[in-house]
């Protein structure tokens, strides 16, 4: 096992001051759910309403309460390269009338925040209306756009109103809030209670100033703030120095200590993308982080890497994919790419057996295999719909769907299916299996296990390491120890959200 705490490898990162290489709108931007049919047509943003009718609409939300601290979401303009398609209708409610429809779709927005402080689940349904804009607007007064604009506490804005809304960086903030909101799970790193990001910002440049670096300091401040509380101290630290975080943290540590904290500084989006550009960068492709990526995130998610892996590299991800992969494997990632799984929850349980046989008949009881019904079944069906038709083919076959896969498959095209299978029936254990991969064995694989403790100590890192202990017998923490050291080491415990030991 490794015990090193260095070496460096090519980061393909962006620079801190680098120009996005294509035009791209102010910021990046949130896509939509393409939750649409093979054959559906794109449909182009509505006109701006008059005004008249603009105060008309305004006044069926009389009882629409504001709370603080809503989310930015802005859309994307007609010349944005992922268009609005036509809505997926999604649990719509029975018996009310269109009024009371369009304020439940206000309750029950993906953008709005709850009482305890989190987004909800970006892996539920979503009602993008391609009529109407929910569009929510961190400010004073009225947002401005298409849409409903949720004011910060000082009005409802609609249409194209003039108003006040904080700016890039923020916007940034609010989708990076998407990410790591808590979602299904468990996370280890919650934000820091009384923080304060001046406070912070001087203490992480003491600790970096004069001779020497006081390491213990960096992972006290970098590794127990979560990531919006993270950008915010890289605000202030440029603010009040002049000088950018993240050059410094590279100028100051080293090896892993310091690939560790660098991606722990980075929006998340922008950490996913560079991870998909790294693993396809140079000779040779990393499959098993384009499956561990593609084959976990939400459609929301993956469409929002997408604009921004374009904004940062000037290429659009689905076609850098294809151009790396090939075969079925390209069509599978094809199809995760495209991000227009149902995510409604529905379920229907004689659709369910009609699709366990399909699976059965594509697969086991032909000579050779019908790749595309695997791909186009699991990749099209809700994770609850996928359960039922995993326990029915079980049911008829006696065995599991994971064996039938490994049996009928071979290669990246049986490893991105079996992840399906295994992040519908146990996220957690798919994730616990990542982390024991990057330590078994001779060596370790420091970049998949800082890619997965990064992606997931805000979501459900402790669920993931209880299915640790329960599938391989002993602590994420040991394995740890005795794969790491030094002050890499004690960064990791502090993210997995145990106590630092010698």
């Amino acid at each position: 096992m490794c015990l090193c705490d260095s070496g460096m490898a090519n980061s393909s990162y962006p620079s801190a001051n680098e120009q996005p290489k294509v035009p791209f709108g102010v910021g990046w931007v949130s896509a939509p759910v393409h939750q649409n049919g093979p054959h559906s047509e794109l449909y182009p943003p509505p006109a701006a309403q008059p005004y008249q009718q603009q105060q008309q609409q305004f006044q069926q939300y009389p009882n629409y309460q504001h709370g603080g601290g809503g989310a930015s979401c802005p859309y994307p303009s007609k010349s944005e390269p992922y268009p609005f398609n036509a809505p997926y209708s999604t649990n719509h409610p029975q018996n009310v009338t269109p009024n009371q429809h369009n304020q439940s779709q206000f309750n029950q927005h993906p953008y709005a925040t709850n009482p305890a402080g989190y987004t909800p689940a970006m892996t539920t349904s979503y009602n993008y209306d391609s009529s109407n804009y929910h569009v929510q607007q961190h400010g004073h007064g009225q947002s401005f756009g298409h849409g409903f604009g949720h004011g910060h506490g000082h009005g409802l804005g609609q249409g194209q109103g003039i108003g006040y809304g904080y700016g890039h960086e923020h916007m940034q903030q609010s989708l990076n809030q998407h990410f790591t909101a808590h979602k299904e799970g468990t996370p280890t790193l919650l934000p820091a209670q009384g923080f304060d990001p001046v406070k912070d910002a001087h203490d992480l440049r003491k600790a970096m100033k004069g001779f020497g670096t006081d390491e213990d300091k960096l992972i006290e401040i970098i590794c127990r703030r979560n990531n919006e509380q993270r950008q915010e101290i890289q605000r202030q630290y440029k603010t009040h120095f002049g000088k950018d975080l993240i050059e410094d943290i590279k100028s100051e540590t080293s090896g892993n200590f310091q690939k560790l904290l660098v991606g722990l500084l980075r929006p998340i989006v922008d950490y996913y993308c560079a991870e998909l550009n790294d693993a396809m960068a140079g000779l040779g492709t990393d499959e098993e982080v384009l499956i561990e990526i593609l084959c976990t995130l939400s459609n929301v998610e993956i469409h929002t890497i997408k604009n921004q892996y374009l904004r940062l590299y000037g290429a659009h991800l689905e076609s850098e994919l294809k151009s790396e992969t090939s075969g079925n494997f390209k069509r599978l990632l094809t199809s995760l790419c495209a991000a227009a799984r149902d995510e409604s929850g529905r379920v229907d349980p004689n659709k369910a057996k009609e699709d366990a046989r399909e699976l059965l008949k594509a697969g086991e009881l032909r000579v050779g295999t019908d790749e595309s019904m695997f791909n186009m079944i699991l990749c099209q069906r809700n994770y609850q719909q996928l359960k039922f038709i995993f326990q029915e083919y079980e049911s008829v076959t006696g065995h599991s769907l994971e064996k039938a896969l490994k049996k009928e498959f071979s290669g990246d095209i049986m490893e991105g299916l079996i992840a399906i299978y295994k992040c519908v029936t146990n996220k957690a254990e798919y994730f616990a299996s990542r982390l024991h991969k990057s330590m078994a064995g001779i060596g370790t694989n420091d970049k998949q296990l800082i890619r997965v403790i990064i992606t997931r100590c805000e979501i459900d890192l402790a669920d993931i390491k209880g299915a640790f202990e329960r599938l391989y017998g002993k602590s994420l923490k040991s394995w740890i120890k005795g794969d790491t050291s030094g002050h890499y080491k004690h960064a990791l415990y502090a993210l997995v959200g145990e106590q630092r030991s010698s």
